[in-house]
């Protein structure tokens, strides 16, 4: 079964020549939305409906405008608003070596440098400047918010589904309650 993966969401048509309104999901905008690339139609994270050829993309604001080839009114596409545009696992752009897509690092376990098991990576939150893991810890404990910076985070072993870092001090809420 293939796996599809969002690069964008539709949000509403814009003009009246078959083009819509995206909100981007992937760092690879500029190469999703240009013309030639092939993407696929599906209700949010469902099954895809069908496949799209970009006919045009063009940035605007923190949106990119994108029309479809053969839609060219807006009535062929104005029924997509919500929809998400998405991409097979094989149209994965490969990445820089020491970076991964999200769906590669949730659900890893992640272990301190220390040798002693954090809990499981279920979120990557992308705030701004760095993005934040998000490990559930065992036992009902709170949530620990790992900053994805070199000082933290060691090691990524995706063979072994596996995360290695250092806690910085603070990032344990035990940490400031055996200070005081």
């Amino acid at each position: 079964m293939t796996t599809y993966y969002t690069v964008g969401v539709m949000t509403k048509p814009h003009g009246l020549r078959g083009e819509m309104r995206v909100y981007p999901r992937t760092d690879f905008a500029e190469e999703r939305f240009a013309p030639g690339s092939r993407l696929y139609v599906r209700p949010e994270g469902g099954t895809p409906i069908t496949e799209v050829e970009v006919r045009s993309g063009r940035k605007h604001q923190n949106m990119w405008i994108v029309g479809f080839k053969g839609l060219n009114s807006i009535h062929d596409v104005e029924h997509w608003r919500g929809l998400e545009l998405c991409v097979s696992e094989e149209q994965l752009l490969p990445l820089p070596e020491g970076t991964y897509y999200i769906h590669q690092l949730v659900g890893l376990d992640v272990w301190t440098d220390a040798g002693e098991r954090l809990g499981t990576l279920v979120e990557v939150l992308t705030p701004g400047a760095n993005d934040v893991y998000v490990i559930r810890r065992p036992q009902r404990q709170p949530d620990v918010l790992l900053p994805a910076i070199p000082d933290c985070i060691l090691a990524v072993d995706l063979a072994a589904k596996k995360m290695t870092v250092h806690l910085l001090p603070g990032l344990l809420d035990d940490d400031s309650e055996s200070e005081g």
